[in-house]
């Protein structure tokens, strides 16, 4: 699979750009701005993009679907869960505050377990809930693009509406430290670096060694 991580936006997210390098189908996670530099660096791998894949619903993560979408005419991937909360209008005003767009609503709604192909790759679904109720990890048997889920070294907040610590510290522990330690970990924020594993994480991260 072709991976290229490119830090977008004001809020310093990292959206990747997920190609099959034989068909050159092509997708984007979480565009969080820097609009015309995800789809210069799409048109440099000569990618056709079939989707947008929200990790969750956050504005910062997702302020450029429309954009995205518009020029590409992929549909937008979101957790139903996510779908749903961020489109309640006391939970949109107050991710107003933020000063950046929310998404326009998506076109597939997926659950725990589903899986988006293109070309010949596969993402897995992940439902990591707590950081947002609709919150996803996407799983490729070697990677995992955690989102706001996993940081390196760190995890996601829990103080915004629809955050849950219990829950997810549950989501962490139940589904993604079962993974395989050589699972390399892409991050949604690269506050602690770039890229991780499993294995380094449940070595080393203080929020989940021991749990």
């Amino acid at each position: 699979m072709l991976i290229r991580q490119k830090v977008v936006g004001s809020m310093a997210v990292c959206c990747y750009v997920l190609g099959c390098e034989e068909t050159k189908k092509g997708v984007i996670v979480d565009p969080g701005g820097d609009e015309a530099a995800i789809l210069a660096l799409c048109k440099e791998e000569g990618l056709t993009i079939e989707y947008i894949i929200a990790t969750h619903g956050h504005p910062d993560h997702v302020c450029g679907n429309r954009k995205i979408k518009e020029a590409t005419g992929a549909r937008i991937v979101m957790h139903a869960a996510d779908d749903a909360f961020f489109n309640k209008p006391e939970v949109h005003q107050y991710f107003s505050m933020l000063g950046l767009e929310h998404s326009p609503a998506a076109d597939i709604l997926v659950q725990d377990g589903d899986t988006i192909t293109f070309g010949k790759q596969t993402l897995q679904v992940i439902h990591t809930p707590g950081h947002t109720p609709g919150g996803i990890c996407l799983y490729s048997g070697s990677d995992l693009f955690s989102g706001d889920t996993l940081f390196v070294g760190a995890i996601g907040r829990t103080d915004f509406p629809g955050g849950d610590m219990g829950q997810f510290m549950d989501s962490i522990r139940q589904k993604i430290l079962t993974l395989p330690d050589d699972t390399v970990i892409w991050p949604g924020h690269g506050y602690g670096g770039s890229q991780s594993t499993i294995g380094e994480e449940k070595r080393s991260n203080p929020f989940i060694t021991g749990v």
